[in-house]
Parts: structure tokens; C-alpha cells; sequence
């Protein structure tokens, strides 16, 4: 693997693979396809094939997942009783989209059905008593879980003393000692032989749909009813998953591809109006467009304190209603990038020398708003590249959330710093925190001491993984077709990036205010460029450099012409 310093980033270049002509021959793709997949570990022509054409008919069987059975057998005997069904899910986008897949999918079995998402602000995150006695009294039998519940044995308990039934679907970590107290679907629980461990929320509770509707039809249910087309929820599921980041790999991968796939007929007016204030086209939907423009969208009413309104979109029938919510949502998501501005301004002015020559950051303030935490927490990892907790701080308690890096895993070591929190949990890379504000010191200390045992300096550094050289003259639609053949691009199967050598800069412009627009040439090739938050290198004009970047179609008045999008540059 070559390296080649690009300013604080490191460029690494994969070497051509000897297995090409190898996968050429078997698998039937390119050269240039058999080298981006041998570079994501894809060696096997029938993995190959199946990577290519993703098929609903290579979805594993739902029932292989413990506690499935016994879920199914649960909900089957509560449609029975008539008994009202509570569908419990979490406030961002993933668990926004998991509660409206299964309670309109509830609803349409002609169950009496209610959803319940906590307060992101006042509640915070998993199920919690207030919520539980509420829910009992409003007549609920059986409440399902959606993206929350492994770590809420308590309020499990509680639900059952007032006389309700639960099943737990999630798909975090599970706790140390953990003993389930009633059916659970998660396959990192001890025990689950289920193949595939990376499904979002969403993805699981389309799994128990699926195994629901087996079981009824089994049971004769849609013999005088309807039976619900599954694929009709692939959108709601693709949407979710490419908003939890998970690797768009195996069961991920097949879903979201027949959920881009099915948006063009998507029956949720909700959708279809979010993705028109978001600029993007139903009929030409990329993984970016939903993980970057939609989803985005989605989540900013629950971390500004109304994840009613994220909801509400999704479940409602009236494509009229769905564009006067889209528009509320797009105004809210306006206001939440204000206020990450403004936090990530303030964060970045606390940070002094001594913080910057650790190996992680924590910072907390008084003045910050919860709701935006995490994403500040991401920009401050994309700037600094080293682990970062981030807190707002109420009445001595402060409510955080944490961002990692690769070589880190920030939950591990928040395990080992268990007594310090009041609540934590998360992933490896994402965590939520609660702590009294005198533990701040300690948690400080502790996360730095894990980063020294665990990080070197080279970690620090950013490294942009490069797929291939390509020259300009190699760039056609063609190839760029052969590109998008790999995608939905994503976590676990990164957007393929090229490098190009010695490329002029023919002009140079500042777009947006962060944005360069450039026009770039090699040999006799001049192709337009693209460099998003790459405005602070104007001006370019006139140099000679290397450049990072991605081929893409720009489409305009029915033309197709090919543009670049850079990732980075030498100089």
C-alpha cells in the first residue's frame, strides 16, 4: 500500500490486485470493477454476483433470529385477544421510520394500534416509568419496542407489574449480565445464530413484519383480509438505514437497494414531500441523497424538541397535509444548522493547546442545546480526528454524546468507565452519556488514559483511502456506469475514490461560500470539478497538483455530461 501526505491527511493507494484477470474471467464484471471490489474484500464470484444483483429473495429467514418466535407468537396472541398494541420507538430517523413501518403495518391488519416517542429533550432516550404508566392507561396491552429497549430491564419490569406484555426489538449493544425479562430481537444477544449482526432498527422491524406475516398466513388470517405488500415499507426501511450509517453490506445492502428502488412509486406522501424540499427526485434516488438531504430533515424536529412532528409525516395519508409538515420540518432543519453553527463555533473556541496535544476532547458548556450534540460531535472529529464527548450541562448533571474514530471504540471504554455515568450507551463509534458534572474530571482522565493505550499518533491522522489512479482520458459515462454498478455506496462500502496526477487548475471559483467550483485538465482532457468545503484553497488557478476525487454524471436539460467530485488535493 503507498502513501503520500496530502497537508494533515494521509492519501494510501491501494496496489493493483493480482486477482483481476481472475474476476474478470469468473465473476463477468470490468478490470476496473474487479479492482474496486477485490479492494472491499469481494474475491468470490457468487459473492460477487450477489453483491451486484441484491434480490429480497437472498433475505434471511427472519425466524433464525432468536427471540423472533417467541415475538411473533406474543403479537399473534394480542391480535387474538384484541388486545391495543403500542408501537415504542426512538426519536431520530431510524427508530422515526421502524415506529411508522410497524404501526402502520399493524394498522393494516385492522389492529388497534397507538405509537409512543419519547421526548428527546425531557424524556431522553429508551422507554422511561412516565412514559409506561401513560401508555397502560390509555389501554395498551402489548407494547413493541422499536430501536430502543436493551437496556431498559426496569421499565421492562414496571410494564409487565402494570399488566402489559412487551417485546423488545433493537439492534445496540447488549449490556453486560444482560437476562432478557420478555422476547427480545436483537441479534447481539448471547445466543442469536442469525448471520447478520450490522441491521438498523428499521431493518429489524421489517424483519418481524415479515415474520408476522408468515405466521398469520399460516394461521389463515388473510383469507377473508387483505395481505400487505412488504415491499410497499422498502423506502421507510432504506431511509432509516442509511440513517443509522450502518454497513451497507449483506441484509443492509439488499433492503436499501429495493427501498432506492422502490421510492419512484413510493406510497408515503410523507417521503414524497420531505424528498421535494430537500431538492431531491423521486425517480433518481442515491444512498447520499437520503444519508445527507433526507434524513437530515428527518431527525431535526426531535433534536429541537418536537419528534411528534418527524412522525407525523411519516404516518400521514394526505399528500397535502405531508407538504404543509415538509414545510415545517425544512424551516426546523434550518434552525437546528444554525444552532450547530453556533455550538461548534463555541466548542471550537475552548479548545486550547493542552487539548489539542491529546489524544481526545471533552468539552461541556451550560449554554449548548442537546438535540445538536452529536452532530457537533461529529464536525469536531472530522476536524480534529480523535475521540470526542460533548456536553450539555443542567443543575450539575450533564447529558452528552461522544463520536469516535477508527482504532477507538468509544462504548468499550465507556464500559470501563462505568461508574462515572449515570447512563450511557451506544456503539462503537457513536455513544450517549449522562453523568453528574463532578465525574467530569474523572471521565476526562479515564478517556484519555484508554486513548493512549489504544491510539497511536499515526491513528491521528486522516487517511483517505484511494482506490485507483485513473486519468482523465479513461473517465467516460461508461465508466462511471460501471462505478454506480457497486452502489448504494455507504458504510462498509465507501463511494470508490481515484487519484489523478499532475491535473492543472484552468480556473478557479469560491460557490456557496465554502464550495470551489474548478475546471481541471490533463493532457487534452479538461473536465469540470466540484470541491465541496474546499472554498478556503482558492485561488487555484494555475497550478499543477494531484487530485482526489469521484466521478459523477451531471445531468442538466436532458444532457449528461461527467464532473468531478474532488476529495482532496496535494497542495
Amino acid at each position: 500500500m503507498k502513501s503520500s501526505p496530502s497537508g494533515h491527511k494521509t492519501w494510501k493507494l491501494k496496489p493493483p490486485s493480482s486477482l483481476v484477470p481472475q474476476l474478470v474471467r469468473e465473476a463477468h464484471v470490468t478490470p476496473l470493477q474487479a479492482q474496486l471490489l477485490a479492494n472491499r474484500g469481494l474475491t468470490d464470484a457468487n459473492a460477487i454476483q450477489s453483491f451486484l444483483s441484491p434480490r429480497l429473495s437472498q433475505m434471511i429467514d427472519p425466524m433464525r433470529m432468536k427471540g423472533m418466535d417467541e415475538a411473533v407468537k406474543s403479537i399473534v396472541l394480542a391480535i387474538e385477544e384484541h388486545d391495543k398494541i403500542t408501537v415504542y420507538g426512538d426519536y431520530d430517523a431510524d427508530g422515526l421510520t421502524a415506529t411508522a413501518l410497524l404501526a402502520t403495518f399493524l394498522s393494516h391488519l385492522g389492529l388497534s394500534v397507538a405509537t409512543y416517542v419519547p421526548d428527546r429533550l425531557k424524556e431522553g432516550y429508551g422507554l422511561n416509568e412516565a412514559a409506561m404508566k401513560h401508555i397502560q392507561e390509555n389501554g395498551t396491552g402489548l407494547i413493541i419496542t422499536v430501536d430502543c429497549g436493551i437496556s431498559n430491564d426496569r421499565e421492562v419490569t414496571l410494564a409487565k407489574r402494570l399488566g402489559m406484555d412487551v417485546v423488545v426489538t433493537d439492534h445496540h449493544l447488549v449490556p453486560s449480565g444482560f437476562r432478557p425479562q420478555c422476547p427480545v430481537i436483537n441479534p447481539h444477544q448471547p445466543g442469536c445464530s442469525f448471520p447478520f449482526k450490522s441491521l438498523s432498527g428499521v431493518g429489524l422491524a421489517f424483519f418481524l413484519a415479515v415474520g408476522l406475516r408468515t405466521a398469520l398466513r399460516k394461521k389463515g388470517w388473510f383469507k377473508s383480509r387483505s395481505e400487505p405488500d412488504l415491499r410497499d415499507y422498502l423506502d421507510l426501511v432504506a431511509l432509516g438505514t442509511m440513517a443509522d450509517r450502518v454497513p451497507l453490506l449483506g441484509q443492509n445492502r439488499i433492503l436499501v437497494s429495493g427501498g432506492v428502488t422502490r421510492m419512484a412509486n413510493s406510497i408515503w406522501p410523507g417521503i414524497r414531500a420531505i424528498m421535494t424540499v430537500a431538492g431531491v427526485g423521486m425517480t433518481d434516488v442515491s444512498s447520499d441523497d437520503l444519508a445527507f438531504r433526507v434524513a437530515p430533515r428527518l431527525n431535526a424536529p426531535g433534536r429541537m424538541g418536537d419528534s411528534g412532528l418527524g412522525l407525523q409525516i411519516l404516518m400521514t395519508e394526505k399528500q397535502a397535509e405531508a407538504h404543509v409538515l415538509a414545510n415545517k420540518i425544512d424551516a426546523t432543519n434550518v434552525r437546528r444548522r444554525t444552532l450547530e453553527q453556533e455550538i461548534l463555533e463555541q466548542a471550537t473556541a475552548m479548545i486550547d493547546d493542552r487539548m489539542e496535544g491529546g489524544r481526545t476532547l471533552l468539552l461541556g458548556s451550560e449554554n449548548w442545546h442537546t438535540g445538536v450534540l452529536g452532530i457537533v460531535a461529529s464536525r469536531l472529529v472530522e476536524r480534529y480526528h480523535k475521540p470526542v464527548m460533548i456536553a450539555a450541562i443542567r443543575d450539575g448533571i450533564a447529558v452528552g454524546s461522544g463520536r469516535s474514530i477508527d482504532g477507538f471504540d468509544l462504548y468499550g471504554a465507556m464500559k470501563k468507565m462505568s461508574h462515572c455515568f449515570l447512563r450511557f450507551g451506544g456503539h462503537s463509534h457513536a455513544a450517549g452519556f449522562t453523568l453528574k458534572t463532578s465525574e467530569l474530571e474523572a471521565l476526562r482522565k479515564g478517556l484519555e488514559m484508554e486513548a493512549e493505550a489504544h491510539l497511536q499518533p499515526k491513528d491521528l491522522i486522516p487517511t483517505i483511502r484511494v482506490d485507483s489512479e485513473l486519468s482523465f482520458r479513461n473517465i467516460t459515462l461508461d465508466v462511471i456506469h460501471q462505478i454506480n454498478a457497486l452502489a448504494p455506496f455507504g458504510e462498509g462500502n465507501p463511494e470508490p475514490v481515484f487519484m489523478a496526477r499532475s491535473v492543472k487548475v484552468f480556473e478557479s471559483r469560491v460557490v456557496g461560500e465554502r464550495h470551489l467550483k474548478l475546471r481541471l485538465g490533463q493532457g487534452e482532457q479538461v473536465l469540470d470539478a466540484i470541491a465541496f468545503g474546499l472554498g478556503n484553497r482558492h485561488p487555484l488557478k494555475g497550478i499543477s497538483t494531484d487530485f482526489l476525487f469521484t466521478p459523477e454524471i451531471n445531468r442538466w436539460q436532458g444532457t449528461e455530461t461527467v464532473q468531478l467530485k474532488i476529495i482532496d488535493l496535494a497542495r
